[in-house]
């Protein structure tokens, strides 16, 4: 297994809105995606863009509204009322691979594989296995989805 690019910073956020005005209108932020549902997941996803060195793209922030009560974010945000660091996400280039590397190592993975926001195949890890940090792993995007 080897380390791949993060992603993206996942934010558990009470609301979207209000976190896209900050980091608008505080952070400078100039690249921010349209929101959306992704009801499978029980969540409202919008990317904040941040850009990397000499023009290059950065790193993203995926901020996360709960869709309902039964959302696990709207377990993490009953902890944390404020918002915060939710999740961190790294690419790996074959996630059926990753998952069983993972696995061997005896991580204990979060449910089943599935499709992210991204568009791309996606899995969580427990927290408790990596050093508190919950942490999606997901195949690395092709083309524009990146």
């Amino acid at each position: 297994m080897i380390l791949g690019r993060l992603n993206h910073v996942g934010i558990a956020t009470p609301s979207i809105d209000e976190s896209i005005a900050f980091y608008r209108e505080i952070m400078g932020a100039q690249l921010i995606r349209a929101p959306f549902d992704m009801p499978v997941q029980g969540v409202r996803v919008c990317f904040v863009e941040t850009p990397g060195p000499g023009g290059t793209e950065g790193t993203q922030i995926e901020l996360l509204e709960p869709l309902g009560p039964d959302s696990p974010v709207a377990g993490f945000l009953a902890k944390n009322p404020a918002g915060g660091q939710h999740h961190l996400c790294y690419e790996v280039p074959d996630i059926v691979a990753a998952r069983a590397w993972f696995e061997g190592q005896g991580k204990r993975v979060l449910g089943e594989t599935r499709i992210g926001a991204h568009g791309m195949p996606v899995f969580f890890v427990h927290p408790r296995d990596m050093m508190g940090v919950l942490t999606e792993i997901m195949e690395s995007p092709k083309g524009d989805k990146h």
